[in-house]
């Protein structure tokens, strides 16, 4: 019997951040505090793993405005690792430095970058970063860049879990990745 062809992982991400609906309040800064993470074994074409990593926010906290739109409480973001930590388990449970990520347009991969910069010094993700987003509107010969939601109606898939949860909005995320694959535009 042939050995089996290698597994090809992928991690797809999705952060939930602090957030207010005008200005933050003086001294505060948007701060992850939900890391979403679904592996995809491309090779086999699934979804294989499903992680959320809480994180407490330090320069910051989780007001109304937040908790209405992703659901996340003050309390439980509180009770989160430090974002040393969330990097580190993403690092060694992940292989996050080694194995390529996805996320929903740039913004998780420049939180990442500015959150680093300031706390951890380096990155827990390597180099090979995909906007999905960006692969998503050329597939489907879109103009416009659409939201996760909405590609998720265009490719006929449901939303699966509560949208602007970091779990859930990746897990929906790998789901248009497989699209993707299947139409022959994920590489």
């Amino acid at each position: 019997m042939p050995p089996s062809a290698p597994t090809a992982l992928l991690n797809v991400v999705d952060v939930e951040a602090t957030c207010w609906e005008g200005q933050p309040p003086p001294g505060a800064v948007s701060e992850i505090i939900e890391v979403g993470l679904t592996v995809v074994d491309l090779a086999a074409g699934v979804r294989v793993a499903r992680r959320r990593i809480m994180v407490r926010p330090v320069r910051s906290r989780v007001g109304d405005f937040c908790t209405e739109l992703t659901g996340i409480t003050r309390a439980e973001a509180d009770a989160g690792v430090d974002f040393a930590e969330a990097c580190r388990t993403l690092r060694e449970e992940y292989a996050a430095r080694t194995r390529p990520w996805a996320s929903w347009g740039d913004y998780d991969r420049k939180q990442f970058e500015r959150q680093c910069q300031g706390a951890v010094g380096r990155c827990p993700f390597g180099r090979t970063h995909i906007n999905a987003k960006a692969v998503f509107t050329g597939s489907h010969g879109l103009r416009k860049r659409p939201g996760m939601a909405q590609a998720l109606r265009i490719a006929g898939l449901p939303l699966e879990g509560r949208h602007h949860r970091g779990e859930d909005d990746a897990w929906n995320i790998a789901a248009l990745v497989l699209h993707l694959q299947e139409r022959g535009d994920w590489e």
